[in-house]
């Protein structure tokens, strides 16, 4: 066993020792010109400047880091009613529902909406939906007419008019 491990190891030597030649002499000496022609210049590090102190004057001005309201122009939309109950469309975003439908009870058109949760829901004017306090004004059969309302930069209500579309439905094959 002895004799076999020693075999194998002067066979791995001789193996590595085959292997190694200076054939590359060239390749050193080309190395070797390389580098004499290789000296870089490093630029100085440039000169700091004098710190010069910054006097702060404008302790009469507000902070602003400070959350502050904007006074803003006056004379916008009245703000919401924030103590009615809220409405079950109210919960949903707008983009959500869908206007699937119209009913005509009398002379009244009734809206018929979609919810993302598959319900519809019967609507009238004057009722509202989605979550900028829309009320709705008006219902034809092709839409259904909100006005919104929702605050500006400046803290004051605007209002908006919306319509939600009467979606249609693909046709099955």
């Amino acid at each position: 066993m002895k004799l076999k491990l020693l075999f194998m190891i002067s066979v791995a030597a001789l193996l590595v020792a085959g292997c190694s030649t200076s054939d590359d002499q060239d390749l050193r000496a080309w190395m070797d010109q390389q580098g004499t022609n290789a000296r870089g210049k490093i630029e100085p590090i440039p000169a700091g400047r004098d710190y010069q102190p910054f006097a702060y004057n404008a302790f009469d001005l507000p902070d602003p880091f400070k959350p502050r309201k904007v006074e803003g122009a006056k004379g916008g939309a009245r703000g919401p009613d924030l103590t009615r109950r809220k409405e079950l469309l109210e919960s949903f975003p707008l983009e959500t529902l869908a206007m699937v439908g119209t009913l005509q009870r009398g002379q009244a058109m009734v809206g018929l909406i979609r919810t993302n949760d598959n319900r519809i829901v019967q609507v009238r004017p004057g009722n509202y939906m989605g979550q900028n306090f829309g009320v709705i004004t008006a219902i034809t059969e092709g839409e259904i007419t909100l006005k919104e309302l929702f605050q500006d930069g400046a803290g004051d209500w605007v209002e908006r008019q919306t319509k939600v579309l009467l979606q249609q439905q693909e046709q099955k094959k």
